[in-house]
């Protein structure tokens, strides 16, 4: 799942602090990260994602990669896990100056990136490499189509928040309980469907079978649509096979896989 990717000319590894750490919902976490090398980041579109540095329990330091490049993959892993710091990938949820926010989704079992956001106090030390971003819509549809799990909603919310006013668009977003469910900031032609998990399940299952039964709009269309990798080639399989879709208008991303944790 290699998607079509849009990033700053220049990128920089970048050292920040904590700021903030809030709670917008019971199985999320936002935090809030700043410092002078922040200066160094482009922001370059809403679902703009990160690499994120943070020190493994009991590392008295956080020591980030020093090369600018994909050459810091290897420079982490040949650090001994004394030193090497967790990486995972996230999105930025809002960037202001001096600021940006990242939100968690707080998945259960052993997962160091949830453990870190419940934690994470202001002082604590973080760091971020730019990915760019993969929501790409040509001008040309009519409409688009967004569907996510917990894992992509705050690519989705930041997408719906800075999309352009005349913007048409069915949102599938599926969360782990009705306490989860927000107001959203979204232009009039946006319709948000909002799915929350009223019993234990496989994550993605209720947003995938939603898209399948939606009566959608006509017209040509894109897609984006990210979160457990089953969601995300489930509702790329569904559009292209049963519906007619082009692939080159589906944007898909496998953000996790249900029952496996990431290497690091």
């Amino acid at each position: 799942m290699i998607p079509k990717v849009r990033r700053a000319k220049t990128r920089r590894m970048i050292t920040l602090e904590v700021l903030a750490n809030t709670a917008p919902s019971p199985a999320f976490r936002t935090v809030t990260l700043g410092g002078p090398q922040l200066a160094e980041f482009e922001p370059v579109g809403d679902d703009q994602a990160v690499r994120l540095f943070f020190p493994r329990a009991g590392q008295d330091r956080l020591r980030m990669p020093t090369l600018d490049n994909e050459g810091w993959m290897a420079e982490v892993l040949m650090m001994p896990k004394s030193r090497r710091p967790w990486v995972r990938n996230y999105t930025i949820r809002r960037a202001r100056p001096g600021e940006i926010d990242i939100e968690f989704a707080l998945h259960d079992g052993d997962a160091p990136a949830a453990d870190w956001a419940r934690s994470a106090r202001p002082g604590d030390p973080a760091g971020v490499f730019d990915l760019g971003v993969s929501y790409l819509p040509p001008s040309e549809v009519a409409w688009q189509l967004l569907a996510g799990d917990e894992s992509a909603l705050p690519a989705v919310l930041a997408i719906l928040e800075n999309a352009p006013a005349d913007l048409r668009a069915e949102v599938f977003l599926e969360v782990p309980s009705r306490s989860d469910v927000r107001a959203v900031q979204a232009p009039v032609g946006v319709r948000v469907h909002w799915l929350p998990r009223l019993r234990p399940g496989r994550p993605g299952a209720l947003a995938l079978a939603a898209v399948r039964e939606a009566d959608l709009p006509a017209g040509r269309a894109y897609a984006w649509v990210a979160g457990e990798a089953a969601l995300a080639t489930g509702v790329r399989r569904h559009l292209v096979r049963d519906r007619g879709w082009p692939k080159p208008d589906i944007a898909f991303l496998g953000y996790w896989r249900h029952g496996r944790s990431s290497p690091g």
